[in-house]
């Protein structure tokens, strides 16, 4: 009986290393939607360090605005990173979500685009500018415009949110589209549709633009609008989700950034 107790006693004794060992290699695994470019290719640049601390990356692309944050609200996503605060901010205000901001991560300057023109000055009277159905970036747009000197806008609405309806002067008497779906913009653009076509850079990117070098205009790198890791409400402070915005912040992925889009990603340190 001696021998079969210390026999039963070394067999639990193995058995549960057996499990301490593979809990120790037990990863967390983080499922985070994106764009394709640059957003997924940063992301996978991570994948690397991530799991170096314990945490598999899976990074699911998407091509529209919308699907992220909804698949991100049904649970079917950890994070999500494609979008600027406003889009955010606009997109709980409209479906009723509560996804929150987790960290800033880089900033992608719009640029102005044109088939026919070299510049905005050359643009002539009655040009067609073009612009996306995202109303949370008309703002942004026609404050890129107002920079540049083609329009005023009313300096009793906030930039951030203005519309075509808050131009007050508009010396060229431009006009403007705003039905077109963003990941449609450098298609109009290669169609020759319109004279100018304001296209996001990651938009513009994906579909083989340069944009430091295809652009008659863009945005300066003062532009508040960083790209941010979103989340459900309460998740920003998850240890993964904390350790998925360092890795994303640190010198590797700032430096890559740098390096692989030349200025049309800037990165943001917080």
């Amino acid at each position: 009986m001696k021998k079969l107790s210390l026999g039963l006693l070394s067999l639990v004794a193995a058995i549960s290393l057996v499990g301490c060992g593979n809990s120790g290699e037990e990863k967390t695994t983080l499922k985070v939607g994106a764009t394709a470019v640059p957003h997924a290719e940063i992301l996978e640049q991570a994948k690397p360090l991530l799991k170096e601390k314990g945490i598999e990356l899976d990074v699911v692309t998407f091509q529209d605005y919308v699907l992220p944050n909804t698949t991100l609200d049904e649970g079917e996503l950890n994070a999500n990173y494609f979008q600027h605060i406003p889009y955010l901010e606009g997109f709980n205000e409209e479906h009723g979500t509560h996804l929150v901001n987790a960290g800033g991560i880089h900033i992608e300057p719009i640029g102005i685009y044109s088939k026919n023109y070299k510049s905005l000055d050359e643009l002539p009277e009655g040009a067609t500018i073009i612009m996306s159905n995202s109303v949370a970036d008309h703002g942004r747009m026609l404050s890129l415009l107002q920079t540049e000197g083609l329009i005023t806008l009313d300096s009793n609405v906030d930039a951030s949110v203005a519309t075509v309806e808050d131009i007050i002067e508009n010396p060229k008497n431009l006009t403007f589209k705003t039905d077109i779906d963003p990941g449609m913009l450098v298609t109009v653009y290669e169609q020759n549709e319109g004279d100018a076509v304001l296209i996001n850079t990651n938009y513009a990117l994906d579909g083989g633009l340069n944009p430091m070098t295809d652009s008659i205009a863009m945005e300066g790198s003062e532009s508040p609008y960083v790209n941010i890791i979103a989340v459900n409400s309460g998740d920003e402070n998850r240890d993964d989700i904390k350790t998925l915005v360092e890795v994303l912040r640190s010198k590797e992925i700032q430096d890559f950034i740098v390096e692989t889009y030349a200025g049309a990603v800037v990165p943001v340190s917080e």
